[in-house]
């Protein structure tokens, strides 16, 4: 059911619709090389095949799985030697999976034209693929197939003759179709063959049909594919929705990203350090038991593990969630840590050096003021031999009440 022309590729409008750059490319036949990236069942394989045929270009595919350099130049030696005549399009999956060398060769029959390059890749091609290749070619994003791009691949599966099932007495239940169409998560060849694997096992009923219904489109699916990668944008991106979404106090919004971490299978030590980073970041004094219920949690999730850990961590996610914000201890060790980098470094006052080191002239210092001899635990004495304000409590939960007792103590007259 691949397709073979542009009209047939379904999804990714943003860069095959009317008058949109690859469209506009491929119909000039001013192709250059390509790097398609996106999650997997986008069409990242056909799209390539599409573009060769348009192009009427030789198609000569490659694997960053199993190829090595030796195969890499022999291909290219070809392509320049053999192949000849309307060009050629070497196409690289999983581009990615070539190392610095194995992407390296491949540069200088890019740059005199021998081959086409059209990559593809799971992975963000700025942190995987080398510059050099990168800079040479159109880097196209290729998005995850909407629940009725998929719906549409299923039809036309079904009805097609040639290629499909369309010569099968098959009827695909509305419901069925709905929930096929949304538990493949945009992954086109997860459905197609989930639909195969329905067709294939079903018997016909009395009347020579095959009736795919809900519950035989369950059974095949099993259970729904999470597009999730560890190492690739899915576990940055999710978590960064998740941190983003406490920190903006949805707890809804943030059980939900938390969720969709452990069906993927997130490591909960990951999203436990996450959430006491967060504590102290987002939080801070706005509410100091967060940090508390954070480092709690984490501990938990090293004792007992998953799938119980999972409960914790939705409450401590639910709690710092709801809690009052505040990033005023994340901007005071900032601001500090910048004036230490580009500016003088101050010296300890001498009164507030370790009294056991005698040094030649320490006895003329000013001498330290033991708070808890005066009213309240507080004396006015320099800490820094320069002073300077780094902290400015909120008036965000409990931060409310140390700023006032902040002011509280500046008006405290000296005795």
């Amino acid at each position: 059911m691949r397709p073979l022309t542009i009209d047939e590729v379904v999804g990714q409008e943003h860069i095959l619709g009317e008058g949109k750059l690859l469209r506009r490319v491929i119909e000039a036949d001013r192709l250059t090389n390509i790097i398609l990236y996106g999650p997997p069942g986008c069409g990242k394989t056909t799209l390539a095949e599409v573009i060769a045929k348009a192009t009427k270009r030789n198609f000569v595919r490659c694997s960053g799985v199993v190829s090595n350099v030796a195969e890499i130049r022999k291909v290219c030696e070809r392509a320049r030697t053999e192949l000849g005549g309307p060009g050629t399009i070497l196409f690289v999956d999983e581009i990615h999976r070539f190392n610095k060398a194995q992407q390296d060769v491949l540069l200088p029959y890019v740059e005199d034209g021998t081959v086409v390059l059209i990559g593809a890749t799971t992975h963000n091609p700025s942190m995987f693929v080398n510059t050099p290749l990168t800079s040479r070619s159109l880097v196209f994003e290729l998005k995850p197939l909407s629940a009725d791009s998929v719906g549409a691949l299923l039809d036309r599966a079904l009805t097609d003759e040639k290629r499909g099932y369309g010569t099968l007495p098959t009827h695909l239940a509305s419901d069925a179709r709905q929930f096929l169409a949304e538990i493949c998560d945009g992954d086109g060849r997860h459905a197609l063959t989930a639909l195969e694997v329905a067709v294939r096992s079903t018997p016909a009923d009395d009347q020579g049909v095959i009736q795919l219904t809900l519950d035989v489109i369950q059974e095949c699916v099993q259970r729904r594919q999470v597009q999730y990668d560890k190492k690739e944008d899915g576990h940055y991106d999710t978590i960064s929705a998740f941190i983003k979404s406490v920190r903006g106090s949805d707890p809804d919004a943030a059980i939900y990203w938390l969720a969709k971490m452990l069906v993927a299978g997130e490591d909960p030590r990951f999203i436990a350090r996450r959430l006491v980073i967060l504590a102290s970041e987002d939080i801070g004094n706005a509410d100091p038991r967060g940090l508390t219920i954070a480092v709690n949690a984490l501990q938990v999730v090293e004792f007992i593990g998953m799938p119980e850990a999972r409960i914790t961590l939705a409450q401590a996610t639910t709690y710092l969630a709801t809690a009052p914000k505040s990033n005023r201890s994340y901007e005071a060790v900032n601001q500090a840590m910048a004036d230490i980098e580009h500016g003088a470094v101050q010296p300890v006052p001498e009164h507030l050096k370790n009294v056991h080191i005698k040094a030649v002239g320490h006895e003329k210092a000013p001498k330290y003021k033991y708070p808890h001899a005066f009213r309240e635990a507080w004396v006015e004495q320099n800490y820094l031999r320069i002073p300077k304000r780094y902290y400015y409590p909120s008036d965000q939960g409990y931060e409310a009440t140390i700023a006032k007792r902040m002011e509280a103590l500046q008006a405290i007259k000296p005795s």
